[in-house]
């Protein structure tokens, strides 16, 4: 079950995969996690793979469009981002996370942009064991930092047993 708190955010910059964006907008409606979709996108919204990855969860998926990243934060001017980079030198897991954060994700093939990777207290990483693996799936990494911000916040409570 989801406590009641102000929701956390991922943001996709110009994510160029559509199964990967709609599995990110799943885990999303999952989790009452907002999506922020950001400048041009590599695909149409009504692009059928998108759909698919999504299912029919679209309707429960609370998402934000944004022609470029200055707007979105100009939007939320006390907003926290983290920005999510295999440069970064602090795992996702040391990052203190707080109801309302912004979990900032790059496109598939580049990452996020050099330009937001200036504030290195805001930057994280996962960690990969096999440095032949140069990164993980974006729906993977975004699940894996969100579901430690959702635990982190209590946002999760576990009914389960």
């Amino acid at each position: 079950m989801i406590t009641e708190h102000p929701p956390l955010h991922i943001v996709l910059i110009e994510p160029e995969i559509p199964p990967n964006t709609g599995n990110v907008a799943r885990l999303c409606a999952a989790t009452g996690t907002v999506l922020h979709l950001v400048g041009p996108l590599g695909f149409s919204i009504d692009d059928k793979h998108l759909k698919r990855a999504g299912l029919d969860y679209w309707p429960h998926v609370n998402l934000q469009r944004w022609d470029d990243f200055a707007t979105l934060q100009a939007a939320y001017p006390n907003g926290r981002f983290w920005y999510t980079t295999k440069k970064a030198t602090t795992a996702y897991t040391a990052a203190v996370y707080h109801p309302g954060d912004f979990l900032v994700f790059g496109k598939e093939t580049k990452g996020l942009p050099d330009g937001l990777l200036t504030d290195s207290a805001r930057t994280i990483r996962i960690p990969i064991k096999n440095p032949a693996v140069r990164s993980l799936n974006l729906s993977t990494a975004a699940g894996i930092i969100l579901y430690e911000a959702l635990r982190q916040t209590g946002a999760l409570v576990d009914q389960s047993g």
